[in-house]
């Protein structure tokens, strides 16, 4: 990303180069036409790059509910971004049975995200890895439970309460 950013400064440093203000005032205006193309054109696409490079926003609670080998499980992921750092917790229910879960080594780049739930089985240690893609309210992650299987998810942002006004 950084050579994509680099070449596009020295693009447009090219460009303002090459442009001769004297062309421009004498009148020859299929050569300003040009000159104005390029600039607006150079803008959008640094526009457009700015934004790509941009975290997606993950902070809040999602939710997802899905079936595994061990049954049918109801998730709220309590999210918090801090940068590219991600924190929060895992809220666990299967068949009524809670689970709350600090969540480790959480990431954020762009749209991608992944963090780790370490959980406890029959006084074992399990390692859960989330990775995945975040959508607007929407992620899609693959759940992998230690070496046991994988299964693809959806959590689903939870709206915030509304506030009364």
């Amino acid at each position: 990303m950084i050579f994509f950013s680099s070449s596009l400064c020295l693009t447009f440093s090219q460009l303002l180069r090459t442009l001769n203000p004297e062309t421009a005032r004498s009148g020859s205006k299929g050569k300003e036409k040009t000159m104005k193309t390029y600039a607006v054109v150079m803008a959008a696409l640094m526009t457009a790059f700015s934004l790509s490079t941009r975290a997606a926003d993950v902070t809040g609670k999602w939710k997802s509910e899905f079936d595994t080998q061990i049954g049918h499980l109801k998730y709220t992921y309590d999210l918090k971004a801090d940068g590219e750092k991600v924190t929060g917790k895992a809220f666990r229910d299967q068949d009524g049975q809670k689970t709350e879960t600090e969540l480790t080594e959480g990431k954020l780049s762009g749209d991608e995200i992944s963090f780790v739930e370490p959980l406890k089985f029959q006084d074992n240690s399990l390692r859960i890895e989330y990775k995945g893609k975040v959508s607007g309210n929407e992620m899609k992650l693959t759940r992998k439970v230690g070496d046991y299987g994988t299964t693809d998810i959806v959590a689903k942002r939870e709206e915030p309460p509304k506030k009364d006004k």
